[in-house]
C-alpha cells in the first residue's frame, strides 16, 4: 500500500489553517533557518561535555521530546481531529454525567417510557375487535376460511399506494409484469440454489442476472459478482471482502473512509465485521462528499473509500472520478453504492440525461453495489453485489472445509436462498429489457425534475443540493419542516424524514409518474407550506415531534433506545389498548 509521505500529511492538516498571502517557498525557507539554528544550538550545547554525557542527555532529551509529542499529539488529536468537534463532545459528556443524577436518571426513564408507549399507539394502533394469535390453531385452516383471514389483514393497511403517494418503498413495474412476476414466483416457490445439482436452471439464471449487470455498469472481463437479498447485504458482503483484502496485506485495523451522507448499511458492516468507518463531511452547498477531507482522513490503515451514485438523502452523486484518483494514488478500493439508482444512472445518458462517469470505466474504481428490487422492478429481497474482478470477490465467499456434514462453501450470507427471487428478478429484467428501462428512466427523471422546479417556487422551503437521479429534499429556515411532513401525511402523502439537517425528501419512482400525481404533490406542499407559515410557531405532534425532538439530543444512545423501543413495538402483540379494544386467541 502506498502510504502518504510526512510533507503530505503535514500539508494535509496545516493547508486548510494557512492564510492565502502565505506561500510554501516561504515556509520552505524558514524551515530551513530554524533547522541551522538549532544545528548552531546543539554544538554549542555540546562543547565541553565528555562523549558518555553527549549520548546520556541525548537519550534523555529524546525521550522527553517523544513523550511531549505522543501528549501533545493524543490532547490535540482528541479536540481538533475527531469526527464530532470538541463542543459537541464536551456537551455529550456533560449531557451523560447529568443522565447519572438519581433524580434526573429517573425522571429521563419515565420520559422515555412514555414516549415509548405514545410511539407505539400512534404507530401500530389496535383496531376495536382485532384478534391476534398467540399459538397455533388446533387445526389447520380450509383454504376459503384462510382467505377470508387474509383479506381481514390486508384491511389493516390503510394505504392506497397505488396511487402514487409514496416515497420509495414500492418499485412496482406495472400490473402485467406483476402478473408475469407472480407466475414466475410460483413455478420456483420450492427452489433453492444452495443446491445446484437440483435447481441448475436458478443457478443459470442468478448468473445471466449478474452478467447482465456487469455489462450495465461496463464492466471488464475479469468482472463478476453475486445475487444477494438486498442492499444492505451487498454492502455487508463488499466490506467484509476488503476487510479479508486488508489482512492479506498486513492491515490488522481497516478503515472505511466515506461521506456523511453513506448509506447507513456501511455502519451496519463496521458494526458487524469490527471495521473502522471514518465518516467525513459533504459540501454544504452541493451536497456532495468533500474530496479534501477524503484526502485528509486517508491512513496507513485506510482499505476503502465509498461514494455514492446517487445518495439516499439528498439524491446527489457523489465525484467518483476524483475519489477513483485518491483510491489509484494510495492503492486503495473504491465501492460505489448504486443501491438506490442501479436501474436509473446506466440508462440516463440513452434517456437523454448527462452524469459524470461513475461504472467500471472508471478506473479506480472496484466494487458496486445495484438492487435489482428498486428501478430494476423485482420482487423484494434481491440485489447484486458487483467486483472488478475475481480475486476481490473470493474475499466474499465463506468456506468451511472441515464440518462434519461435507464441505461447506457459500458465495453470499444466507446459506439456503429463495430461488423464485432470483427466477422473478431473471424475468423481470428480460421483460423489461434495455428499451423498458431507458423509457421508465426518462419517465422518473422527468417526473423528479417536475417536482424539483416547483418545489424551488415555493415560498418558505429550499431544495438541498443538486438533485441528480430520482429523489428531491426539502428543508425550512422558516419553520419545523417536520410540521410539514406531518401535514402531508394527513394529506395521505408518506414521504421520509432526513436530519442534519432537518429535512424530508420525496423518492420518484414509477408509481409517481402517473398523469397529476406530481402536479398534486407541488399543490399540497405549496397549500400546506402556506398554512404553517401563517402561524410557525405551532409545535409537531405524534411521530413527527418524536423525529424533530431526537436531533436536539446530546446523548445519541438515547436516540438508540428509542429506536430500539419502536423495534420492541413491531413485535408486541397486545399492549394495554390492545387488552381494552382486542381479542387474544389462544
Amino acid at each position: 500500500m502506498l502510504e502518504k509521505t510526512y510533507w503530505e500529511r503535514f500539508l494535509d492538516v496545516v493547508e486548510p489553517h494557512l492564510p492565502e498571502y502565505l506561500h510554501w517557498n516561504e515556509i520552505c525557507w524558514t524551515f530551513v533557518y530554524y533547522l541551522a539554528e538549532a544545528r548552531r544550538h546543539i554544538h554549542r550545547w555540546c562543547r565541553g561535555m565528555e562523549a558518555w554525557e553527549i549520548v546520556v542527555n541525548t537519550v534523555t532529551y529524546c525521550f522527553y521530546v517523544w513523550l511531549v509529542t505522543e501528549i501533545l499529539r493524543w490532547v490535540i488529536g482528541w479536540a481538533f481531529f475527531r469526527e464530532q468537534s470538541l463542543k459537541e463532545r464536551v456537551k455529550k459528556g456533560v449531557f451523560k454525567l447529568v443522565r447519572r443524577m438519581p433524580y434526573i436518571k429517573d425522571k429521563i426513564a419515565r420520559e422515555m417510557q412514555q414516549t415509548m408507549d405514545e410511539m407505539g399507539r400512534s404507530a401500530f394502533p389496535v383496531r376495536p375487535g382485532e384478534t391476534f394469535h398467540m399459538t397455533l390453531p388446533a387445526k389447520g385452516m380450509k383454504e376459503k376460511e384462510l382467505m377470508k383471514e387474509i383479506d381481514d389483514y390486508l384491511k389493516l393497511g390503510d394505504v392506497n399506494w397505488q396511487e402514487g403517494r409514496v416515497s420509495g418503498a414500492i418499485y412496482n413495474g406495472g400490473k402485467e409484469l406483476t402478473e408475469v412476476l407472480t407466475k414466475v414466483y410460483s413455478k420456483y416457490t420450492w427452489a433453492n440454489p444452495l443446491h445446484v445439482d437440483i435447481f441448475p436452471d436458478v443457478r443459470k439464471m442468478e448468473a445471466e442476472v449478474v452478467q447482465m449487470c456487469v455489462n450495465m455498469f461496463r464492466g471488464g472481463k475479469d468482472a463478476c459478482g453475486t445475487m444477494t437479498t438486498g442492499g444492505t447485504e451487498s454492502i455487508l458482503l463488499a466490506c467484509k471482502a476488503y476487510r479479508e483484502w486488508a489482512h492479506e496485506r498486513r492491515i490488522e485495523k481497516p478503515e472505511i473512509v466515506a461521506p456523511i451522507s453513506i448509506h447507513a448499511a456501511f455502519d451496519k458492516a463496521a458494526h458487524y465485521f469490527n471495521l473502522k468507518l471514518v465518516h467525513i463531511p459533504v459540501d454544504e452547498e452541493t451536497r456532495r462528499c468533500n474530496i479534501k477531507a477524503m484526502k485528509r482522513a486517508i491512513t496507513k490503515n485506510t482499505i476503502l473509500l465509498c461514494g455514492s451514485a446517487p445518495q439516499f438523502p439528498h439524491g446527489v452523486i457523489d465525484p467518483i472520478e476524483d475519489m477513483a484518483k485518491l483510491a489509484r494514488k494510495y492503492n486503495l478500493g473504491l465501492h460505489v453504492d448504486a443501491c438506490l439508482g442501479g436501474f436509473l444512472v446506466p440508462f440516463m445518458k440513452k434517456a437523454g440525461f448527462d452524469l459524470p462517469p461513475f461504472d467500471f470505466t472508471v478506473e479506480g474504481v472496484t466494487s458496486i453495489s445495484c438492487d435489482t428490487h428498486k428501478y430494476g422492478f423485482s420482487p423484494k429481497g434481491s440485489s447484486v453485489i458487483m467486483y472488478s474482478n475475481k480475486h476481490l470477490r473470493r474475499f466474499q465467499f465463506f468456506v468451511a472445509p472441515d464440518w462434519q456434514g461435507g464441505i461447506y462453501a457459500c458465495p453470499t450470507i444466507p446459506g439456503s436462498r429463495p430461488g423464485a427471487v432470483i427466477a422473478s428478478t431473471w424475468a423481470a429484467m428480460m421483460y423489461f429489457g434495455e428499451s423498458g428501462y431507458v423509457e421508465s428512466t426518462r419517465k422518473i427523471i422527468q417526473t423528479r425534475m417536475k417536482i424539483e422546479a416547483g418545489l424551488r417556487k415555493i415560498k418558505g422551503i429550499y431544495v438541498l443540493g443538486k438533485p441528480e437521479v430520482s429523489v428531491v429534499a426539502f428543508g425550512s429556515k422558516d419553520f419545523d419542516i417536520y410540521r410539514l411532513a406531518d401535514a402531508l401525511t394527513k394529506r395521505h402523502w408518506h414521504l421520509n424524514s432526513l436530519q442534519f439537517p432537518s429535512s424530508i425528501h420525496i423518492c420518484v419512482t414509477y408509481l409517481n409518474t402517473q398523469v397529476g400525481v406530481a402536479d398534486h404533490f407541488v399543490k399540497d406542499v405549496r397549500e400546506c407550506t402556506a398554512e404553517i407559515l401563517k402561524d410557525s410557531s405551532v409545535k409537531t405532534s405524534g411521530m413527527a415531534a418524536i423525529y424533530g425532538m431526537s436531533q436536539s439530543i446530546p446523548d445519541r444512545s438515547i436516540v438508540s433506545e428509542l429506536a430500539c423501543g419502536f423495534l420492541d413495538c413491531m413485535y408486541t402483540i397486545g399492549n394495554a389498548p390492545a387488552h381494552e379494544n382486542g381479542v387474544l386467541k389462544n
